[in-house]
């Protein structure tokens, strides 16, 4: 006869419906998350942005700007996410021989952590770019959306391994 194994107890359910999480007994500790993306352009996509020729403007410039509002919105597109202070923000968005790359790094002070606003940024400024593109190209490809590392909080510190891909641009050490 198999051992039975314990389930875990669901954080985010209870009695089979969703809740959010009490953190009102934690401490408030410093936090840090960063996070990545790429979007792939074709031909023609790349062609626009490098030339300028885009109707709509600069796409990486209204990235950045999209990425630094869409990590303070982040609780209100992530459904059980908690809202906290974002103490810092930091969005880039760089045209590389691989596509446009993004990153991004979100500090708080709270009693959880900012992986979600990390997340999130990198994700809305990608779509930007996508959004400012599109009349060039349909074929545009956001992708290689990850966490690279986050410190602070109850579980730690945690650096994402090396993805095996294009090395991330001007991203280390910096601050």
């Amino acid at each position: 006869m198999a051992p039975q194994t314990e389930v875990p107890e669901l954080t985010h359910f209870r009695d089979g419906l969703p809740r959010m999480v009490d953190v009102s007994g934690k401490v408030a500790t410093a936090r840090e998350a960063t996070a990545e993306a790429w979007v792939r352009l074709p031909p023609e996509a790349r062609t626009a942005l490098e030339a300028g020729t885009n109707p709509k403007g600069d796409p990486l410039t209204v990235a950045r700007l999209a990425g630094l509002v869409g990590c303070k919105r982040t609780a209100d597109l992530i459904t059980l996410c908690h809202p906290i202070p974002v103490s810092g923000a930091d969005v880039r968005v760089t045209l590389e021989e691989a596509g446009v790359y993004v990153w991004a790094r979100v500090r708080t002070t709270a009693p959880t952590g900012v992986e979600m606003e990390a997340l999130t940024a990198v994700t809305v400024a990608a779509l930007n770019v996508y959004d400012m593109l599109k009349a060039a190209s349909k074929a545009i490809e956001v992708t290689g959306v990850r966490l690279l590392g986050k410190s602070g909080g109850k579980s730690g510190d945690y650096a994402a391994p090396p993805s095996g891909g294009v090395a991330a641009p001007g991203t280390s050490g910096e601050g």
